[in-house]
């Protein structure tokens, strides 16, 4: 009979998974800490101290279930620090003759283990069936598309599962409310304080351990809050769902200077590291709209980000890796700005987005898109040096749902594959959205001269830069006859603006993801 050990990754704390299902009695379950995983990329102190208190928690879990256990802790004396090659000492230390463990969250896993299949200890990689769909069901889909676009890919995925329909037909009678989900921030505004979850033994022993061994990591554990058991992600979805989900799509683009989380779910983290279904927690959402607690317009928006957009981004990864990966599509080639580290800049949107990011290893979809990665479209930021950032310092940054949503949405590098257009904007956009600029030194309303906004400049300068591959879309015809249209002394007026700032950028190649030189290794000797 054969003796397999069933490797559990971090972002793979489910029941339902396809690793323990059908387990034979002699299996052995493996979960590895290891500093490997941690340093990669600098990954924020809060996303460790996550991983390693849900890992330690969800081992507790499998034993209380009846299954043996061997979790390798981040301090363990013979512990390898490298993620296969530990897995296979726990094997071999269990007399297992095979290593199973569902698709990981990262090609380069993946072809990692795909490299060891036929090693002396085979292993074999199961599909990862907790999504509505796997890699193969989008690649059908997508055979012989001209363009991979997710609006028709959702509206498939609501039909097959049936959320939000009415017979044949989308409830509300539209399949997508976007248009009634793009209300600015106002001074009314009240935000439900989130959940504050206690720390056990176990989750206090977790955080002291990710504070010991990579005490250099961006942020500080003092304001941890994130979930760490499936109950506690299950407080989190309530929450939302009962107090937080009306609003939230009217307010879903909105960009608030004081608060980070406004009407946002905040369960991206649990979901990804698989505390929470999506199944469950789209049901959940559903459940709403029919009880006549929330409206269409935040229902479906909601709906679409999990059962549309999560979805859609996986298939993109799974099926265009690894090429996907080196797509530069713009020819972006200036490094980040040291200030995405500490939050030093005098540009009030950018400062508040990223010193939120430093606070709480978070900040939502518009902040990520519209300000940060605005800006670092318009300055011309490496895909990689994004990339990695984006993967380093958000709790919820698994690769395959970073890497699209940064490579493609944020920064049109993969040349509208996933976007038929780049969003980019100028002042004007984060002005309407926010109320970030009443406290900012520069103003929206100028386009050149020391007050002038920075995106301003930029955003003309980009467009103008990018002349060759983007005045041929249909979708900124519009606004590069605008372009056109403009005085040429205006014109070197912004380009001119542009330029100076550009030259005034800190940037320094690999700043803030160089290889860690202390933690664990030297504090172990």
């Amino acid at each position: 009979m054969s003796k397999p050990l069933l490797l559990v990754l971090g972002d793979q704390l489910s029941l339902s998974l396809a690793t323990l299902r059908n387990a034979p009695p002699n299996a052995v379950v493996g979960m590895c800490e290891v500093a490997e995983e941690a340093r990669y990329v600098p990954h924020h102190i809060h996303k460790i101290g996550l991983f390693i208190a849900a890992m330690r928690h969800f081992a507790q879990v499998l034993r209380e279930e009846g299954f043996q256990v061997h979790y390798s802790r981040i301090d363990a004396p013979d512990n390898t620090q490298s993620l296969l090659s530990e897995a296979e000492r726990i094997a071999n230390q269990y007399d297992c003759d095979e290593i199973r463990v569902a698709r990981p969250g990262e090609w380069r896993l993946w072809a990692d283990i795909t490299k060891r299949k036929n090693a002396p200890l085979p292993w074999h990689i199961l599909e990862d069936d907790r999504f509505f769909t796997t890699p193969d069901d989008f690649a059908s889909w997508a055979k012989g598309r001209k363009q991979l676009r997710l609006e028709y890919f959702y509206r498939e995925q609501r039909k097959r599962t049936g959320l939000l329909m009415e017979g044949g037909t989308p409830a509300g009678g539209k399949w997508n409310f976007d248009h009634d989900n793009r209300d600015p921030i106002h001074v009314a505004l009240s935000f439900p304080t989130p959940p504050q979850h206690s720390h056990d033994e176990l989750t206090r022993e977790a955080l002291n351990d990710a504070k010991c061994h990579f005490c250099e990591h961006m942020g500080s554990l003092d304001n941890f809050n994130l979930p760490v058991t499936r109950r506690q992600a299950l407080v989190d979805l309530k929450h939302f769902i009962d107090h937080r989900l009306a609003e939230f799509g009217s307010y879903q683009d909105a960009i608030s200077d004081t608060e980070p989380f406004l009407y946002h779910s905040r369960l991206s983290t649990a979901l990804n590291i698989g505390l929470i279904t999506p199944q469950e927690v789209c049901e959940a959402a559903e459940q709403q709209y029919y009880a006549g607690n929330a409206p269409i317009n935040a229902v479906e928006g909601f709906i679409r980000q999990i059962l549309g957009w999560r979805e859609y981004v996986r298939g993109l990864y799974w099926t265009q890796m690894p090429n996907y990966k080196q797509l530069n599509g713009l020819a972006a080639d200036r490094d980040l700005p040291i200030f995405y580290w500490d939050a030093n800049t005098d540009m009030r949107c950018l400062q508040r987005a990223i010193q939120m990011t430093i606070d709480n290893s978070y900040a939502h979809h518009i902040q990520r898109l519209m300000v940060t990665g605005n800006f670092a479209l318009l300055c011309g930021i490496k895909p990689e040096a994004l990339c990695d950032w984006y993967l380093a310092v958000y709790a919820d940054a698994c690769e395959w749902v970073e890497l699209p949503n940064t490579l493609g949405m944020v920064l049109h590098a993969d040349g509208g594959l996933m976007g038929s257009k780049p969003y980019c904007a100028s002042g004007k956009y984060i002005d309407k959205m926010s109320d970030h600029c009443q406290h900012c030194r520069y103003t929206p309303k100028q386009v050149t001269g020391p007050n002038a906004c920075p995106f301003n400049s930029l955003y003309w300068y980009f467009l103008e830069t990018n002349a060759e591959r983007l005045n041929r879309n249909p979708r900124m015809k519009l606004i590069y006859g605008t372009l056109s249209r403009m005085k040429e002394d205006k014109r070197d007026a912004m380009r001119k603006q542009a330029k100076a700032f550009l030259s005034r950028l800190d940037t320094r190649p690999g700043y803030g993801l160089q290889p860690h030189t202390q933690g664990y290794q030297k504090e172990s000797q």
